[in-house]
């Protein structure tokens, strides 16, 4: 589908991931978004197209965002089995077809190794490390802290 006046520009899917990075002794990754300055999150990113599966979509967001293979050896992605469903930020809408205003999020979880490269796209300007709690309080998206903060119980 195809956005009215713009000839080639698809419209997102409202169907997303959000994978938490963490590392063996529990260090947290963040990413600083390029278009919003202090705004840190996990990898996030939206299915390319109907057909690709949530697990194939978290394994290609992380390589796009970070460099990580979440396939590789030492590395175990994992599907958290949960869902959010949220209202997509005003600022963000006009990326989805008109009348779309809320996208479902699936979460994943990716343990990697402490001495993991990050490799970051233009997507974001800076990365860091942090505690899970410190991790949780510096995310802008509320679905996002929540899953960080349940890394205590694995």
């Amino acid at each position: 589908m195809l956005a009215r006046g713009l000839t080639n520009m698809a419209f997102k899917i409202p169907r997303s991931v959000l994978v938490v990075i963490y590392t063996t002794d529990a260090s947290v990754l963040l990413l600083e978004r390029s278009s919003q300055a202090g705004f840190w999150q996990s990898v996030t990113g939206s299915v390319d197209t109907e057909t690709e599966s949530l697990w194939d979509t978290a394994v290609r967001e992380v390589a796009e965002e970070t460099g990580i293979d979440a396939l590789s050896d030492g590395c175990v992605l994992s599907d958290w089995d949960l869902e959010n469903v949220y209202e997509i930020y005003p600022a963000w809408r006009h990326r989805y077809a008109p009348g779309v205003h809320r996208n479902t999020e699936h979460v994943f979880g990716l343990c990697v190794p402490v001495e993991t490269v990050v490799r970051l796209s233009d997507e974001h300007t800076a990365y860091k490390w942090l505690s899970r709690v410190d991790a949780a309080d510096a995310c802008f998206s509320p679905s996002n802290a929540e899953a960080i903060l349940l890394l205590a119980r694995l």
